[in-house]
């Protein structure tokens, strides 16, 4: 892929993130989501790319999707499997939260995994964790196992998984290790970057969240050279047998990042609201701010871009 498309692909993100940014604190998830999709599309027609979503939103039949399957692009330019988030955190912009974000990510065809909506469990670390954790071992061991690659005490290390009742049996293990624990009310792709990114003071990322996001983590990580093992929690037999019609057989399996994101991939981020990884849009007389994060596999290079918009010379999204 073209370095250059890194730039576009921040477009993308920044026109999603400005809209949404604007129902912040609202209190309407929907309208806030529907604002993300929305502006992302519109964006997506000036990129040149010949796009093919394969992690997106919604159904075929909801005129608002970006759904799996959808092209996008002006049919110009490389032929590129896309994942995207519009809005990864609906619910922390509506309530003016912490770690929302707007996130694509390009790949080759065929490098992402494709997966239905369902549940996954992971665990992710910055590059000083690679090689030391194991999905199959218990988080005691893979806190002791970082902690020792760290050359800290695991009371040092700081551990970010979702408030969710489903996560009681792993809090109650994390403290009884002594590691520190960050709960996060949502948004745990901003926490499994920021793995990697030694300010925000997160280590390791833990527990069970998304597929989709699984798979974008898994495509930043590859960009960073972080590490990242995951694996499917069908929830039902529907959302089982939903993953054996995409070619999953092994319901159990256990995903590296590089099985998920595979070949040369692209990930670029734009901040809604302030978060671990990058700071939130900030409006102001005629005008707004935006910080991004952008990454390539090829070359692990991490951007972080601060761009001021002003609308009185170009469309606001």
């Amino acid at each position: 892929m073209d370095r250059n498309l890194a730039l576009e692909a921040v477009r993308v993100t920044e026109a999603a993130a400005l809209a949404s940014a604007r129902l912040m604190g609202r209190g309407d998830v929907v309208a806030a989501d529907r604002a993300a999709v929305e502006a992302m599309k519109k964006a997506f027609r000036s990129i040149s790319i010949q796009g093919r979503v394969v992690i997106g939103e919604g159904e075929e039949d909801d005129e608002g999707a970006l759904f799996a399957g959808m092209e996008v692009g002006n049919k110009s330019g490389p032929e590129l499997d896309v994942a995207l988030d519009p809005l990864e955190g609906a619910a922390i912009c509506a309530t003016g939260g912490f770690n929302a974000l707007a996130i694509i990510a390009f790949s080759q065809r065929g490098a992402f995994l494709r997966c239905p909506e369902t549940s996954m469990e992971k665990v992710v670390v910055g590059p000083e964790g690679v090689g030391h954790i194991d999905l199959d071992k218990s988080p005691t061991a893979n806190l002791r196992a970082l902690a020792e690659a760290k050359g800290v005490y695991v009371a040092d290390l700081t551990v970010a998984l979702l408030d969710r009742p489903r996560h009681e049996k792993l809090i109650e293990e994390v403290r009884r290790a002594n590691a520190r624990i960050k709960l996060l009310s949502d948004g745990d792709v901003a926490a499994g970057i920021a793995t990697a990114k030694l300010e925000s003071g997160i280590d390791i990322l833990m527990g069970t969240g998304g597929s989709a996001q699984g798979v974008l983590t898994a495509a930043a990580m590859r960009c960073i050279g972080g590490d990242m093992q995951a694996r499917f929690k069908p929830r039902n037999e529907q959302e089982a047998g939903a993953l054996r019609d995409m070619g999953i057989e092994d319901v159990a399996k256990k995903w590296t990042a590089e099985e998920m994101a595979s070949g040369s991939v692209m990930f670029a981020a734009t901040g809604v609201t302030n978060g671990d990884l990058v700071h939130g849009v900030r409006f102001f007389k005629g005008g707004a701010q935006t910080n991004s994060v952008v990454m390539r596999s090829r070359s692990h290079t991490i951007r972080f871009i601060e761009a001021v918009h002003r609308f009185d010379l170009k469309p606001e999204y």
